[in-house]
């Protein structure tokens, strides 16, 4: 089992031993901001139900599983993470850098592994399948909501569902284009002076169209997006879940 504590989404997915995905769960939530846990109690309840419905749906009890967390995240913020899943009821197994995490689903042998959350962007560098530099900052989904927020002069709330809406992210990419822009020059200076010819984006923000022709267009290194990015990192967190 993996449990990926984002900013904007707490996931959950359950593997079986072969690690193919059985049975999975994501709720919004704000019980994070920028890969550190500041509702504690919060997210402790928000996932003794998911936990719950988990257990109802597939049958069985789940007691242990791993988690991530944002590369150069305090060790002390880490070890928070970990006790909110023994909280919860869930013995943490291990714990595991998200972008690194992520690779374990791709399986990237050279390139970059770009993680982008709701408050942080996770980038890990892959070379000869050994991650050889990892990076986090903030910036994310939250902050493409807050500038449709602030464009449209509406609610927080309301931004996050306008942003999650197919039928209107064409009309947000000019506004949201400057947060893509910011991210991808976050990229661009952790990526500087290093061998990079490919990146892989993951995370639920790198679903939203435009995402990866602007890295493209800002880095000038192919891009790609994999299926349902959103829960790629937490399939790899499940996967360092070995009992």
């Amino acid at each position: 089992m993996g449990v990926d504590l984002g900013t904007a989404y707490i996931v959950l997915v359950v593997l079986d031993e072969m690690f193919q995905p059985i049975a999975g769960e994501y709720q919004f939530a704000q019980v994070v901001r920028d890969g550190l846990v500041v509702d504690f109690i919060g997210a402790i309840d928000i996932l003794i139900g998911m936990k719950k419905r988990l257990e109802d749906r597939i049958g069985m009890e789940l007691n242990h599983a791993a988690t991530g967390y944002p590369p150069g995240v305090p060790l002390t913020e880490v070890r928070a993470t970990a006790h909110v899943l023994d909280a919860a009821g869930l013995f943490c197994s291990g714990q595991i850098a998200e972008p690194v995490a992520a690779n374990k689903v791709i399986g990237l042998h050279d390139g970059a592994i770009v993680d982008v959350g709701g408050g942080t962007t996770g980038i890990a560098i892959i070379k000869d399948d050994k991650v050889i530099y990892t990076a986090d900052e903030p910036t994310g989904g939250t902050h493409f909501s807050l500038v449709i927020a602030g464009a449209h002069g509406i609610s927080f709330e309301a931004a996050e569902d306008l942003k999650k809406d197919p039928a209107q992210q064409q009309r947000l990419f000019p506004v949201v284009r400057p947060v893509m822009e910011k991210v991808s020059n976050i990229v661009t200076k952790h990526l500087e002076g290093k061998e990079v010819f490919q990146i892989k984006l993951v995370g639920g923000t790198a679903s939203f169209p435009g995402m990866a022709e602007v890295m493209q267009e800002y880095t000038g290194i192919l891009t790609s997006i994999p299926s349902r990015p959103l829960f790629v990192t937490p399939l790899g967190i499940a996967m360092h879940d070995v009992q």
